[in-house]
């Protein structure tokens, strides 16, 4: 069916469209830079910037990335914490969000009161290292991932989706006489993946990047994951020096120092890429959870 706009809604979609072209040309085009800039020789890039002559590309920067010891240890552990905070996250979210759902739990909004105090409250970061300290987890894996694991947000996502699940599918199990535990497992957790999928998704890119919790709580540098390596690379201008052979002169290690910079940016990026495909399907559905219908 054709629809005939007027003058001034031509002149909105045009606008909107402008706006939009824009915004995806802000985020596309630094995107290409670093992945062209990543095989480019290091000469050519520092004289002459991008080229698309492929015989002035290099995979030069991604061989030393991958021969360097310190970024494959680093990558392994930013994988593991990434992946046992986003399980660990994702199990808590959910499991306070059912018992939060579930109106014949006493005492649930008080509760819900003392979770969202904490959204706006924190003891700050100095009670937190101590707290981390006297817990006996400074330098061990559990410092990155059991801290931050209860996410009130996420919590109020899982219990805004159990609000929309039947009441009439848990009652028809209960008459059926499944336990609590049964209903939760197999009636109404197979029907979380959206919700699953999302939170395990912003459980996993927010640790992926993350850096911060790393530099305070770990000190052993086999413990440190990918993004404190890049940190040193890209904030510190540094660059390890088993990356580069002594034979190069200075001037040479800056040169090579710009297109590992490149190249560890592209590696870093490669499991988010690799994921949200995977998560596209159950994305839409999660985060519009608590949405107006």
């Amino acid at each position: 069916m054709f629809i005939k706009h007027s003058r001034l809604d031509r002149f909105i979609l045009a606008l909107n469209s402008t706006f939009l072209i824009l915004a995806v040309l802000m985020v596309v085009l630094p995107l290409i830079y670093v992945v062209i800039a990543s095989f480019m020789d290091p000469s050519v890039l520092l004289n002459h910037g991008l080229s698309f002559n492929i015989s002035d590309w290099s995979l030069e920067g991604y061989k030393k990335i991958l021969s360097n010891p310190a970024m494959i240890r680093g990558f392994g552990n930013a994988v593991f914490y990434a992946s046992a905070f986003a399980i660990l996250t994702v199990m808590v979210s959910i499991c306070a969000g059912y018992a939060l759902s579930d109106e014949r739990l006493k005492g649930r909004s008080f509760f819900m009161t003392l979770f969202l105090i904490t959204m706006f409250f924190g003891g700050g970061l100095v009670p937190t290292y101590l707290l981390v300290k006297n817990l006996g987890l400074l330098n061990t894996v559990w410092a990155v991932i059991i801290p931050g694991a209860v996410n009130i947000w996420n919590i109020i996502l899982s219990r805004t989706f159990f609000k929309g699940v039947p009441k009439e599918l848990r009652e028809a199990a209960n008459v059926d006489g499944a336990s609590e535990m049964k209903i939760f497992l197999s009636v109404v957790l197979p029907l979380s993946k959206p919700i699953i999928f999302v939170l395990a998704l912003y459980a996993f890119v927010g640790q992926w990047n993350s850096y911060f919790d790393a530099m305070i709580y770990l000190d052993n540098p086999s413990l440190h994951p990918l993004q404190l390596v890049l940190r040193s690379i890209l904030i510190q201008n540094q660059v390890d020096p088993s990356m580069i052979s002594d034979q190069l002169a200075m001037a040479e290690m800056k040169k090579l120092s710009e297109i590992i910079k490149y190249a560890a940016i592209v590696v870093s990026s490669l499991p988010l890429l690799i994921m949200y495909p995977f998560f596209q399907k159950y994305f839409e559905k999660g985060v519009m959870v608590g949405s107006l219908k």
